[in-house]
Order: structure tokens, then C-alpha cells, then sequence
């Protein structure tokens, strides 16, 4: 078992995984990726709804999004894994003339970056999505190139290509500690012995603030529960009560979202009462309140029998945005964390963007968004596209 590594990645997620694979196509393969569960994506990454979007409201989330969506469109042919992909697109429901003026700003900015995105009617929402009830809903933007993959098979895609390129992922590792002599990384500590390194990246998601406390960086990444609750398929099936495709649907100001899955449909909304910390228990007392906003967007929820349920986390930052980069007081610590729900869709991107800085090489992205100091700089554009 290796003893020392140029890197290591703490976190077997989408990110840990993708960062991997980069630096591994960079020619840095003398990586170790630790994971504290006994299989990889065992955290926020198996536990999302796989949506993928380029409507974001912060030019660099569509950037990101841009290119994330490009590799997981040519997954196959550049990594060598085969993933369920579905380009059924995103639909938009807005019902305050606040968000029809910022979602028109936000539209400007996508189609400026050539991203097909369109305004619709609420007649033609209803029309694209059978089942949609658009009582009090103002307008509503689409992108067809938006949609659902699986979180699963582009977290084990990246990770099989890394192991095959040189990369050591080590299973049941949990990390105890980080090591730092004269603001310089020289070790990281785990329950299965001590790795001599001068990089490290940290890709523990939700756990990311708990990461970089043992390196002495503060990370500010608060992990907030979300609920997922599956309907099972009605009698006589969804025809007419549902959209057949994968189409993602999200009522914007309630935060409720669908998507078929399988034979049934997956659906969810953010709780504002929601608070911080790391139990993933699922609470049934939650459905009760999501029921009567999901039964008047679509109606056949409104009794619908729930096969199976379950909760993951988001690892929110003050800002909605990432952190992507080094902490400036620790050399060779670097952040891949604090997503805010959407990190799964932007890891292809991400990962590229982190292995580049790592490798020496210019990513061709603008970070500053994405930079651990500007929480001490005081506020910036967030995103507000958070659902």
C-alpha cells in the first residue's frame, strides 16, 4: 500500500472522482483518493436527483454547466463509461413578476453565452408537460438540452478510468487528521495509517468545513438536509397525468420539482425551516407539507401512493456558489466543495478546472467567483437559481 502520494483527494464523490480522472489525463497519476464508505458516491452524490441544467442565474454556473454538459454528452466516446443521459429538458414555472424580470435577466445571459434557452406561455408549459397545472404561473423559460443522468455511472466512469490511469482509491479510509509544517500540507492521517503528501483536495462535500478545520482553513459549507420521495406508478399509468419523458419540472417559487424515474416519478422541495447538520433521516411528517403544493401542480401526486423516500444533503455556502481553488494560507490545500445543489452536474467541468491548477496548467476559467477569500472580501453576485 502506497505511503506517500503527490495528491490526495479526500471524498469518493462526483468531484473526488472527477478531479481524479483530470489529473490522471494530466499525467499526475501518482493520486490517492480516500473514502470513508465502503463504496464511492455513498454521500450527497447517490442521494441527488440527477438534474442537469444551464439555467443558472451567475455567468460562471452557466460556464460551468457549458462544459459539463459537452463531456457528459460525449461521456461515453471520452471516458469510456456508458451513462443514462436523458436530454429531456428543464421547465421553469414562475408566478411573481420578481422573478419574470430576474429570470429575463438571467435568460439574456445564457442565450449570450449560446445557450438555446426559451421564454413560454403558461399554455404551452401545460402543453409540453401533460398533467402541469399552471393556475397562477406568469411565464416559463426551457432549455431542451437540459436533463437527467445518472449520478452513479459518471462517479464510477471517472473513478474506473483514474484506477485504470494509475490512480489508488482506498475504501473504509476515514481521515483523522491533516498534517501542516510551516503553512505547508505534509500529511494526511487516516484510521488506516499516515500519507506523506504536499496536496491535498478536499472533496468532502458536506463534510468539507469539518475537512478543512483539521488543515486549519475555514471553510464556510453548512450541510442542509433535502427529502426525495418517489410516487409509485397509479393505476392505468401517468398517460395524460404526467409528462412520459424525463422533462425536469420546477416551480420556482415553492422550490418543488418532478421528474419521472423509472415507472414512477421523483419529486421534492426545499424545507426554509430546514436545520443545518448531517442527519439524513428521512422525516414523513415533511411529505404532509409538500403534498398540497405537488397536488396543485399536478394533480395525480395529490393521492399518489410513495413507494420509497430518502434525504441527502446540500452543502450550502453563504453565496450559493463553490469553492474551487487553494486556500492562500496553507499551501497545497485545495477546495472542491460547497455546491449548493447542484455540484453533481458541474463536477465534469469542476474536476478539469482543479486538476489544471494543480497540474500548473492555465484552466481558461475566471475563479474569482469561486474563491475561498471572498467571504473575507464581503458579499458578491450568489447564485439565486437554488432549488
Amino acid at each position: 500500500m502506497t505511503d506517500t502520494a503527490d495528491v490526495v483527494i479526500i471524498g469518493g464523490g462526483c468531484m473526488g472522482a472527477s478531479v481524479a480522472y483530470h489529473l490522471a489525463r494530466r499525467g499526475v497519476a501518482d493520486v490517492v483518493l480516500v473514502e470513508r464508505e465502503a463504496v464511492l458516491g455513498a454521500g450527497s452524490t447517490g442521494r441527488n436527483a440527477g438534474g442537469v441544467r444551464h439555467q443558472f442565474s451567475h455567468e460562471a454556473n452557466v460556464r460551468l454547466s457549458i462544459e459539463s454538459i459537452r463531456l457528459l454528452e460525449r461521456f461515453e466516446d471520452e471516458v469510456g463509461a456508458a451513462i443514462d443521459f436523458h436530454q429531456h429538458g428543464y421547465l421553469f414555472l414562475l408566478s411573481e413578476m420578481a422573478n419574470v424580470q430576474a429570470f429575463s435577466r438571467h435568460v439574456e445571459t445564457q442565450q449570450g453565452l449560446g445557450v438555446d434557452v426559451e421564454w413560454l406561455t403558461p399554455e404551452a408549459a401545460a402543453q409540453l408537460a401533460p398533467g402541469l397545472e399552471v393556475d397562477g404561473v406568469r411565464a416559463a423559460t426551457f432549455c431542451a438540452r437540459d436533463g437527467i443522468a445518472d449520478p452513479n455511472g459518471v462517479t464510477m466512469g471517472f473513478a474506473r478510468a483514474a484506477q485504470a490511469a494509475g490512480v489508488e482509491i482506498r475504501r473504509e479510509t476515514e481521515v483523522t487528521g491533516i498534517a501542516v509544517e510551516h503553512g505547508r500540507l505534509a500529511a494526511v492521517e487516516t484510521n488506516r495509517g499516515r500519507i506523506a503528501t504536499a496536496v491535498v483536495v478536499n472533496a468532502a462535500g458536506p463534510w468539507a468545513r469539518l475537512i478543512g478545520a483539521m488543515a486549519g482553513v475555514e471553510a464556510p459549507i453548512t450541510p442542509v438536509r433535502r427529502h426525495i420521495f418517489i410516487a409509485a406508478r397509479p393505476a392505468g399509468g401517468w398517460a395524460g397525468r404526467a409528462p412520459e419523458s424525463r422533462l425536469m419540472v420546477i416551480d420556482f417559487e415553492t422550490t418543488f420539482y418532478f421528474h419521472r424515474e423509472g415507472a414512477g416519478l421523483l419529486f421534492g422541495m426545499g424545507d426554509a425551516g430546514e436545520r443545518p447538520g448531517f442527519d439524513t433521516t428521512v422525516q414523513w411528517d415533511f411529505l404532509e407539507r409538500v403534498t398540497p403544493v405537488a397536488a396543485r401542480r399536478l394533480p395525480v401526486l395529490g393521492d399518489a401512493a410513495i413507494s420509497h423516500a430518502w434525504a441527502g444533503l446540500y452543502e450550502m455556502t453563504p453565496d450559493a456558489m463553490p469553492i474551487i481553488g487553494p486556500a492562500r494560507e496553507v499551501e497545497g490545500f485545495y477546495l472542491i466543495a460547497g455546491f449548493s445543489g447542484h455540484g453533481f452536474q458541474h463536477s465534469p467541468a469542476a474536476g478539469r478546472i482543479l486538476a489544471d491548477l494543480i497540474a500548473g496548467r492555465d484552466p481558461g476559467f475566471d475563479l474569482s467567483p469561486f474563491a475561498l477569500e471572498r467571504f473575507a472580501r464581503g458579499a458578491g453576485t450568489g447564485e439565486h437559481h437554488v432549488v
